[in-house]
């Protein structure tokens, strides 16, 4: 599961810049309005361009949530390796981060709207090949696809949101944004057991990429309609180099760590493994060189010298690498391990998801206003406690484990992820100069949607890598999942540890900068 929100800002280099909005094709004014500008108070439509990119943004979170459960059902069908089931959601992660930061600067330099519908006819287009996939080959492929129209979409979001609505409505506005999506990362899970055990035409798994197919094609047609136009005439330019040397380094580590261990660890991997930090060193030296060239570097490297936002990133990677393990773990061990239905797998999630929303609300408004860091240091510390009963239970019950035992370390383990996911990346942004904000904030999910993909690579090592034959189910990847889950505690020890580069009490940006707003 993944909670992670992908965040654009209308700010250039040097601060905010003019907003260039116009209005749909319908209107026949064209407005300019400066950063904090927003739609005429009588323009109701921009309620419905409201509902246009929320729905948009829901659509993208299911189906990252979605996929996980119906997994072993595409195994199964399409006969698909251990490699190719984790490169199914992997690519996608890889894909999407890769092309965040970008999309939200493609955005600023062509306008929000026009990338918005790219985005999100894309994304539907790639949802149709997904489901209409003969052979693992086409579905991973399609779900890189799928990922980086995705990275095309998301960014305008919030964009589109913070130009569409005046500053003494955008709270209420995220406020209602952050509630979709959690009903998204809620519902994605359940909704993919039910279209998978359903069998909707004998279509076994397939619908959960079909159901994008009208939701998709209803945003295209309201959001040319509805959404108008915006720019940042003065966005930094495209940074194509920096976006193939960091895709590159990021590659080259996960490629061959979803594959080896199907090749018997070749020296080509080794080689590529070691490799990948130099070619990320590389990718650093470029960034100084854009620099210096025109000031349009893909990620700004100032940031780093906040020692917040490197805590944070740090923190935000190594969470990305839990929970991309976790998850993917969770559900073959379920499924493949105990023999579950999707629907029961599917079903056993919901008290962790119902932790994870009441622990996140608690968080923001009670807790870490009062504690700060130690709010989310104890999240930490009570999310490995929680997967420390869950191994617990996993040796103690083996195969006879119920779903109702699965309940007291789920909710554990929901409550301490919910004490971390909500206040970081407020956290994280605290110390960071306004004028970078935005792209502070866009360097955080990417780094979240990095670590989620080489999570999901390290499932090779930390989980495949104790089974033998990964065809023979049962004992064996019950015995996996304890052995991973030890892993996922040890990387939580190291993001209790990192969080000590957080400030110890935040104070939110809007606060801050005398109640300026901001999309984090």
């Amino acid at each position: 599961m993944s909670t992670e929100t992908t965040q654009s800002s209308p700010e250039g280099k040097n601060g905010p810049v003019q907003e260039e909005r116009t209005a749909p094709p319908a209107e026949t004014t064209s407005t300019s309005e400066p950063e904090s500008g927003s739609a005429a108070p009588a323009d109701r439509r921009r309620w419905i361009a409201l509902a246009i990119v929320m729905t948009a943004a829901f659509m993208d979170l299911v189906d990252v949530t979605i996929v996980n459960i119906a997994i072993p059902r595409m195994r199964e069908d399409l006969g698909a390796s251990t490699s190719a089931i984790q490169w199914i959601t992997a690519g996608y992660a890889l894909a999407f981060a890769a092309g965040l930061i970008t999309g939200g600067r493609l955005g600023d330099i062509y306008g929000r709207r026009r990338l918005f519908l790219i985005g999100i006819s894309g994304f539907t287009a790639a949802s149709l090949l997904c489901g209409l996939a003969p052979n693992p080959d086409v579905l991973v492929a399609s779900r890189i696809l799928q990922g980086g129209m995705a990275a095309m979409m998301v960014p305008q979001v919030l964009a589109i949101i913070h130009v569409t609505f005046p500053p003494h409505e955008r709270g209420k506005v995220f406020g209602l944004f952050g509630a979709i999506i959690g009903l998204g990362a809620v519902s994605g899970p359940m909704l993919g057991a039910l279209l998978t055990e359903w069998n909707i035409l004998g279509l076994e798994w397939r619908p959960i990429f079909l159901i994008n197919l009208p939701v998709g094609i209803a945003g295209v047609l309201l959001g040319r309609k509805f959404i108008s136009e915006s720019k940042a005439p003065k966005a930094l330019r495209l940074d194509l180099v920096g976006v193939v040397l960091a895709t590159l380094a990021l590659v080259m580590l996960i490629f061959p760590l979803t594959h080896g261990r199907e090749n018997d660890w070749p020296v080509w991997g080794f080689v590529c493994m070691i490799a990948s930090p130099l070619v990320f060193v590389a990718f650093i030296a470029y960034e100084k060189y854009k620099i210096h060239k025109d000031g349009s570097p893909l990620v700004e490297l100032s940031l780093f010298k906040v020692k917040s936002f490197a805590g944070g990133i740090a923190v935000q990677l190594t969470f990305g690498i839990a929970t991309g393990i976790f998850f993917l773990v969770w559900t073959l061990y379920m499924q493949m391990g105990l023999g579950w239905s999707a629907l029961k797998a599917g079903s056993t999630g919901i008290p962790f998801s119902i932790a994870v929303s009441a622990a996140a609300g608690m968080s923001v408004q009670k807790l870490v206003p009062r504690f700060g860091r130690k709010v989310l240091q104890g999240g930490a510390l009570v999310m490995a406690a929680g997967v420390l009963l869950y191994i617990w239970e996993s040796d103690r019950y083996g195969m006879a484990i119920t779903s109702w035992q699965m309940a007291a370390p789920l909710v554990v383990m929901g409550a301490g992820m919910g004490l971390i996911i909500a206040p970081l990346t407020d956290t994280v942004l605290s110390e960071v100069p306004r004028e970078h904000a935005g792209s502070a904030s866009g360097l955080i999910n990417t780094t979240g949607q990095m670590g989620n993909a080489l999570g999901l690579g390290l499932t090779s090592v930390v989980f495949f890598g104790f089974i033998d034959d990964d065809l023979i189910f049962g004992p064996p990847y019950v015995q996996a999942f304890h052995n991973a889950m030890w892993w996922v505690v040890a990387v939580l020890v190291v993001i209790f540890s990192v969080m000590f580069m957080l400030p110890r009490k935040a104070v939110p940006m809007a606060e801050r900068e005398g109640g300026t707003e901001h999309a984090g």
